[in-house]
């Protein structure tokens, strides 16, 4: 990091407002060369008392950013506004499309330099035309103009955050796909981490979704400015990454907040369960310190940002195969199971929503099909194959001669079982997960998204008996996957198999699900690969046994 002149940049701040942050203070380190130093000052906190330190450290992480060669600087934006330091009338500048009617959130600013920051955006709207959606603009513009030095040097700056073109490096979404399938990967996210969080919505929220696509504005709009602005060094640090980890975070205190208060679990319009987060959020300080959020959100364990990436992407295809393009300002999107069209032998609609709400966003924009029931096609696993065979992914629903519901979501289509002739092989990737609807709903994941160290386990384990590993490391990401085979006995990753006698879904050391080629007896016990309880009583006999695909909800 280069140096850079210390500048008056409180201009725009009450300081009334403040607390003990220091306005005049010098500057104190700002050249950092050691990467690890600098994670470790921003989520510790470091600037966090001195105004003219995070400003100038700030200035420096935005000027290192590798932009688009060229990019608007400060001199574009004085040769186009000017550059006033004085009071503007907001509705002189009315705020871009693309906000899609985000306030300008007032943070520590002076009331006066909220119009600063509509000018600001609105010369950001005039050189970069090809924004169409990024509702958190408003909110990123607010809170650099707290650290700079006037509108030019707040102008560039937000411009180096959408011009950053590293590979893998975005900071902000510009458009509805990019938002949407961010939506979507925060909900996968939570379904992943925040499980017990996930359950409380789907509990109190009649569109999960709909909650979730408030999270960005959680982080970025809603929480106070001493939580966003610790926010701000973290992300300007390490990226985008940060923003998922500290809206799980703040997920995480909701729900700790809402059961220590012991208030009834009560289906509510998801609008009221969207006003219920955001008065939390924007009332975090009474329950939490910004330390405790931070530490919270780096002590979830997350997915690489090499396969939040991935995933991402997935759910952007999905979405353009609902034909969302970029250029698209905004859709409302069909998410929710549509009950009118859904008929089941084994589980009701409400129930199937439920089961809706742990699939990956991916899927979830599609409407059950069904592929295959025993009470039509009869009690045959080579009828089960032609039926099922070419639909990827599928979820079988089974029904017990007692009344008990078990079933599972399986990522892989089930002709993979032919590779390995008439020899059991083990196919399948970590977003199968096995669940129970009665006596009591429940999900079990695959054991390695809560404990990745038994990943690492099971291929030294691997190594020692055969020398080298059986299958590609990438075969332990949920999204890198899609097919294994021959692993060891002890392995953590057998998810699906079949062959002519039978069908067993989670192995390794038990088989979850066992069913016999004629669908009609099964045995479920703990695996090493979910880690589960029997889903039911451990011998069982199938009463009725249905299997779903996913169909295209708009092509419907």
């Amino acid at each position: 990091m280069t140096e850079v002149m210390a500048v008056d940049c409180g201009v725009f701040v009450d300081w009334s407002q403040m607390g003990d942050v220091s306005r005049d203070t010098a500057p104190g380190k700002i050249d950092y060369k050691d990467l690890k130093e600098l994670k470790q000052h921003a989520r510790s906190g470091q600037w966090a008392k001195n105004h003219s330190q995070r400003s100038a450290v700030y200035q420096q992480l935005l000027k290192a950013l590798p932009c688009r060669t060229v990019t608007p600087d400060a001199a574009v934006y004085r040769d186009i506004v000017g550059n006033s330091n004085s009071k503007r009338n907001p509705s002189a500048y009315p705020l871009p499309e693309f906000v899609d009617g985000t306030a300008v959130p007032c943070y520590c600013l002076k009331a006066e330099s909220v119009g600063s920051v509509h000018a600001v955006l609105s010369c950001i709207a005039g050189q970069f035309p090809d924004i169409s959606h990024c509702p958190s603009l408003p909110a990123v513009t607010a809170l650099l103009l707290h650290w700079s030095a006037d509108e030019a040097q707040c102008f560039e700056s937000v411009s180096r955050m959408l011009a950053c073109n590293e590979p893998g490096c975005r900071l902000l979404d510009q458009t509805f796909l990019a938002y949407q399938s961010a939506c979507m990967t925060f909900g996968d996210l939570v379904h992943k981490y925040c499980p017990a969080a996930h359950k409380l919505m789907v509990a109190t929220a009649t569109d999960v979704l709909e909650v979730y696509s408030d999270w960005q504005r959680w982080v970025l709009g809603d929480l106070p400015f001493s939580f966003a602005a610790r926010v701000m060094d973290v992300y300007l640090v390490e990226g985008y990454k940060v923003l998922y980890r500290v809206a799980l975070a703040i997920l995480k205190f909701y729900r700790k907040q809402r059961t220590a208060a012991g208030l009834a679990l009560t289906k509510q319009d998801s609008a009221a369960v969207r006003s219920d987060i955001q008065a939390f959020v924007q009332n975090i300080g009474k329950s939490v310190t910004p330390d405790k959020l931070l530490e919270k959100a780096f002590s979830i364990r997350l997915f690489s940002r090499k396969e939040i990436t991935l995933l991402q992407l997935a759910n952007e295809k999905s979405l353009q195969q609902k034909g969302i393009t970029v250029k698209q300002k905004r859709q409302n999107v069909q998410l929710a199971v549509n009950a009118d069209n859904f008929s089941s032998e084994i589980v009701s609609a409400k129930e199937i929503r439920d089961i809706w709400s742990w699939i990956p966003e991916r899927f979830a924009l599609c409407q059950p099909q069904l592929l295959f029931t025993t009470s039509t096609h009869g009690c045959s696993l080579n009828r089960f194959y032609s039926h099922c065979e070419g639909y990827e992914p599928t979820l079988m629903l089974i029904r017990t001669t007692d009344g008990e519901v078990c079933g599972a979501f399986l990522s892989t289509d089930w002709e993979e079982w032919k590779r390995g002739g008439n020899k059991l092989s083990f196919f399948g990737t970590g977003e199968c997960f096995l669940f129970r609807m009665k006596p009591e709903m429940e999900r079990y994941e695959w054991v390695v998204i809560k404990h990745p160290e038994l990943a690492n386990a099971a291929q030294s384990t691997d190594d020692e008996q055969t020398g080298k590993p059986a299958t590609d490391p990438s075969h332990l990401s949920p999204f890198l996957s899609a097919r294994h085979f021959n692993l060891n006995s002890r392995n953590t990753s057998m998810f699906m198999a079949g062959n002519v006698d039978s069908i067993i879904i989670g192995g390794g050391e038990g088989n979850a699900l066992y069913i016999d080629s004629e669908l009609n007896h099964g045995r479920t016990e703990r695996c090493l690969t979910f880690d589960n309880p029997p889903l039911c009583a451990e011998s069982f006999q199938i009463a009725l046994l249905e299997v779903w695909g996913f169909k295209d909800a708009m092509a419907s």
